[in-house]
């Protein structure tokens, strides 16, 4: 299993080039049941499987909720490579937003109501950081947890309006 926090050996693998279909489970990382068993899903349904653990600062309001956001990479991994991952990229937030990142992408319309009226702003981190990823890993399908219907929502609308 390969573990990187490096974007060119993600981007190397060429899986893209091959006959390979491969899952993307993109998380912030801290691994439960309900990751591992989309990784399960992934697997049965690719010949390769990447996880993302990136917690994403600019999908929240507050940066005490960011900077109290349980990590444990040793662990995740550990998991990870139980479940026969392929690859698993670690990115730090510098290699994702540059001091002078300005490019975000917000999904109007459906982040205008429930939690999109009452906490402004992580849609926007959730679409743009979900942009980038599937940008890298390129991925032949993806998967997400259903938990939030209002993240789901705006995951579905950046896919048919990007065209991934």
């Amino acid at each position: 299993m390969l573990v990187t926090e490096n974007i060119q050996e993600i981007r190397a693998l060429r899986w893209k080039d091959s006959n390979d279909t491969w899952g993307l489970v993109p998380t912030m990382g801290f691994l439960h049941e309900g990751h591992l068993s989309l990784v399960r899903q992934a697997r049965q349904e690719n010949n390769r499987v990447g996880v993302s653990i990136f917690v994403n600062p600019i999908q929240f309001n507050r940066k005490r909720d960011f900077q109290t956001y349980p990590i444990d990479r040793q662990r995740d991994c550990e998991l990870l490579k139980e479940e026969g991952v392929d690859a698993v990229w670690m990115p730090k937030a510098g290699q994702i937003y540059s001091k002078e990142f300005q490019t975000y992408i917000e999904v109007t319309g459906i982040t205008q109501f429930l939690e999109g009226a009452a906490r402004p702003g992580p849609f926007r981190g959730v679409a743009t950081i979900v942009a980038i990823l599937f940008n890298v890993f390129q991925p032949t399908r993806a998967y997400f947890g259903q938990k939030d219907a209002q993240q789901v929502a705006v995951i579905r609308r950046l896919i048919e309006d990007l065209k991934f």
